[in-house]
């Protein structure tokens, strides 16, 4: 079996994410953000919003400075290219892919794939989910607060009955998102958002389906193990151990050791080692990079949690912590927020990991100079908290 290193293995992921290279070149545009779309199969939503919302920032820290409104044109537009659903988390994915999770809408479908709030909803309300249905089909596209009201009602996560029979149907695949309105999901017909083509195309068995899945997550990992590539898009590590096997005897993948780590890893067929990795880019808490905290610890050496459900004072490094990575190394991490108001970007804390080279403030002040520009921000302003924050601020003066 092939024996990587540490170092080599880095590279490999950071490449097949699109992220070995420092930015450079002409303002992206349509093209280059389907190119990034098409090489890591998704962006993942979410609601908080204190830099920018998570699907804007994976295809900053890949393009640099773009027009947010081409990436809402792609998901959200006339003719979309991209459709929402539940990729890893709730994501957007290109529309080739629908088919590909048709298979989990039918397990959803059966109450196999749904919280357990939304299961027990699904089998009490059952006449009033299909009422809801209809609705959309006759009123066309809906928001929950259309029908629930605008507060909706008490209960679990606060949503009323017609936002979870809605959510039930989205999960389902009988209701898709045709837009946002803020940031409120709204719904209609497949058939009335989604090209005919991609509709009309004939369904994979969900072995099949699951299979194609893994393949792309081990095209936009580069390397992983069973637990890694099983996670890109939520499937069990136990139904992807032996399609991983398969893919591998097929010649899709290479099963190679990696320096230090335990079990086998799978290498993908084009995936890229360079000898040298140029990266400088700070990445999302939602970052498909990061997002796995685990392989971010296996890999990088970097413990890194998100702490926005922790309490204020538990927290050890602050609310919405984006990592830095330089080289091939995530080297530190910055606490930061958008004050629109102010048009200022805060970089609340900031700290350096023990092997960050002597550049790294430096660096780092860089891309967030970058990213400030992106955000029409003017001033950045660095508070104390943190092992960085004093150099970080000086190189900023």
């Amino acid at each position: 079996m092939e024996k990587l290193s540490q170092a080599a293995a880095r590279r490999v992921a950071i490449a097949a994410q699109g992220l070995s290279r420092r930015r450079v070149g002409a303002t992206p545009g349509k093209r280059q953000l389907d190119a990034v779309m098409d090489r890591i199969g998704l962006l993942q939503i979410d609601s908080v919003s204190v830099v920018a919302r998570a699907h804007y920032l994976p295809m900053f820290s890949r393009l640099g400075a773009y027009d947010r409104a081409l990436l809402d044109d792609a998901a959200w537009g006339r003719t979309r290219r991209w459709f929402e659903y539940w990729g890893h988390e709730a994501s957007l994915m290109p529309v080739a892919m629908q088919p590909l999770m048709r298979w989990r809408m039918a397990a959803a479908a059966n109450g196999e794939a749904l919280w357990p709030g939304l299961r027990s909803f699904q089998l009490e309300h059952r006449d009033y989910i299909r009422g809801v249905r209809a609705r959309v089909e006759t009123e066309g596209a809906t928001v929950a607060s259309d029908l629930d009201g605008a507060k909706g009602v008490a209960g679990w996560w606060g949503w009323g009955q017609a936002k979870r029979a809605l959510e039930i149907l989205f999960w389902t695949g009988e209701v898709t998102a045709s837009g946002r309105r803020g940031f409120e999901r709204v719904y209609d017909l497949p058939e009335r958002v989604l090209p005919a083509a991609i509709l009309a195309e004939t369904t994979p068995t969900p072995r099949d389906a699951q299979r194609a899945l893994l393949l792309l997550s081990a095209r936009a990992h580069g390397i992983g193990n069973v637990d890694d590539l099983a996670d890109y898009f939520r499937i069990s590590p136990v139904v992807a151990r032996p399609l991983l096997a398969e893919l591998a005897e097929d010649g899709y993948l290479l099963p190679v050791a990696v320096e230090g780590m335990r079990g086998t890893w799978f290498l993908h067929k084009d995936a890229l080692a360079p000898r040298k990795v140029v990266a400088q880019m700070l990445l999302a808490p939602f970052d498909p990079l990061v997002w796995q905290r685990d392989r971010v610890a296996r890999l990088f050496s970097f413990h890194y949690r998100l702490e926005i459900y922790t309490p204020a004072h538990k927290r050890v490094h602050g609310y919405y912590v984006l990592p830095f990575l330089f080289g091939d190394r995530l080297v530190a991490r910055v606490d930061l927020k958008a004050d629109r108001a102010a048009g200022c970007l805060r970089v609340l804390a900031a700290f350096a990991e023990d092997h960050a080279p002597a550049a790294t403030a430096a660096a780092l002040w860089e891309e967030l100079r970058r990213l400030a520009d992106w955000l029409g921000l003017e001033r950045i302003e660095v508070f104390s908290r943190g092992d960085l924050a004093r150099e970080l601020a000086a190189v900023g003066k």
